[in-house]
């Protein structure tokens, strides 16, 4: 769901090597984006990756681990046992006030209120003219109480799109709870029962699930849902920041035996890309910011919405909304957001890379917008915009200058 970066002084070849079929495993890192004038704010887990000997990074202001081992074998941790993020630069609302749920939903591509209590839900934010603002998951928790969780780098344009769209009789306020507020997510098969042993044996809500966190051993109170950015089951937790550190702490005690591992935001990249789910400000990018495009992009080739992003999970056409009527006019363009599964050798795909329908003549066809080798299945991966994709269809990634790697057009998620 959010921006990706490159570290400046990061080897990701010598950090995260692995031996497949003869070459090194190059699996990317997320990109740094670095503070003007100040330095990056250190979250209430930082000693705790000290600690566990994180690398650490600059991201959005935030400084955060890129990985603790490699970002190979958290990846593969995360897929079959357990891992633990740190993802306390994600924002963090809470729509309260009668006719919450309505409201949301006039406002954004999902229908809220058919979303009971108790229950999570993904939806994007459009503009007027149809294009992605921002994606978020919510929770309800109640009829007059939803919580939703904005990327890092869109938490203050997010509040400050949304406000001035509430009721001007103040029935619903957007109360910004970022500041004070840890995030950890716990992902992975063995999640479930790991929470469970933290938090008792109702700990674990279930998938896109939420409640409050029931009383516990910790004595700590705050938000837990059956929600990540994985695909695996697992938790995002909520909590003040002075609580965070313990409960990190005593997370890895309880998963020890399950073979849980502290996870970096490079691994993250990679999980949530064999996944097929969208990264804003990568696979969409808002027009509205005033930023470049991305090296190799053409201007304003990111500005999409959501029928052209292809996520259906996301939209429900049974009700209005902003931008409906901008986005569905867009959907006329043949492009679509397509995953791409390499089927001959050599270099992974990257951002800006062309896709074309065939392997010599220029017949440009698309960009990718996400792409790297999976550390899961052994194979470059490649999510595109793609004009007029037909699944099967094979088509060439210009992943250099003199080369073509063959790819196949698949409905994502990869695994």
């Amino acid at each position: 769901m959010d921006i990706e970066l490159i570290v400046d002084n990061y080897n990701p070849k010598k950090a995260a090597s692995s031996e497949t079929s003869g070459r090194v495993l190059d699996v990317p890192v997320p990109a740094v984006v670095c503070m003007a004038n100040a330095g990056p704010t250190r979250t209430a887990l930082y000693r705790n990756h000290l600690e566990a000997g994180a690398t650490m990074v600059d991201f959005h202001g935030f400084e955060l681990p890129i990985q603790y081992s490699s970002i190979r074998s958290e990846h593969l941790a995360c897929r079959t046992n357990a891992g633990l993020f740190d993802v306390s630069h994600m924002g963090f609302f809470t729509f309260e006030g009668k006719g919450a749920r309505d409201w949301l939903s006039s406002v954004s591509t999902q229908d809220v209120s058919k979303f009971a209590p108790g229950r999570c839900g993904y939806t994007h934010f459009l503009d007027n003219d149809g294009q992605i603002i921002d994606d978020m998951i919510f929770a309800v928790e109640a009829d007059d109480r939803i919580h939703g969780v904005p990327n890092a780098s869109m938490i203050e344009v997010m509040r400050d799109w949304l406000k001035p769209l509430l009721p001007d009789d103040a029935t619903i306020r957007l109360i910004d709870r970022s500041r004070g507020t840890s995030i950890l997510a716990l992902q992975g098969p063995a999640a479930p029962s790991i929470t469970s042993t933290v938090f008792g044996r109702d700990g674990y809500p279930g998938r896109f699930k939420c409640r409050n966190i029931p009383a516990n051993d910790l004595g700590i109170e705050g938000w837990i849902q059956g929600t990540g950015y994985t695909g695996e089951a697992g938790v995002e937790i909520f909590v003040d920041d002075e609580d965070a550190p313990g409960l990190w702490n005593a997370i890895m005690g309880a998963g020890a035996d399950s073979g849980i591992v502290p996870v970096g935001l490079g691994a993250r990249d990679t999980l949530r890309l064999e996944k097929g789910y969208l990264l804003s400000g990568q696979d969409f990018l808002w027009p509205g910011l005033g930023e470049p495009p991305s090296e190799g992009l053409p201007e304003n080739f990111l500005a999409r919405g959501t029928l052209e992003s292809n996520v259906p999970f996301g939209l429900s056409l049974d009700h209005d909304f902003i931008g409906r009527a901008g986005m569905e006019k867009r959907a006329i363009r043949s492009a679509r957001w397509s995953g791409l599964r390499c089927i001959s050798r050599g270099p992974s795909p990257r951002l800006g890379h062309q896709v074309h329908s065939s392997e010599n003549d220029d017949s440009l066809i698309g960009y990718i917008t996400s792409g790297a080798p999976s550390p899961s299945l052994g194979m470059g991966i490649g999510m595109a915009y793609i004009d007029n994709p037909e699944s099967g269809q094979v088509v060439y990634i210009q992943t250099s200058p003199r080369r073509r790697v063959a790819a196949e057009i698949v409905q994502p998620p990869f695994l």
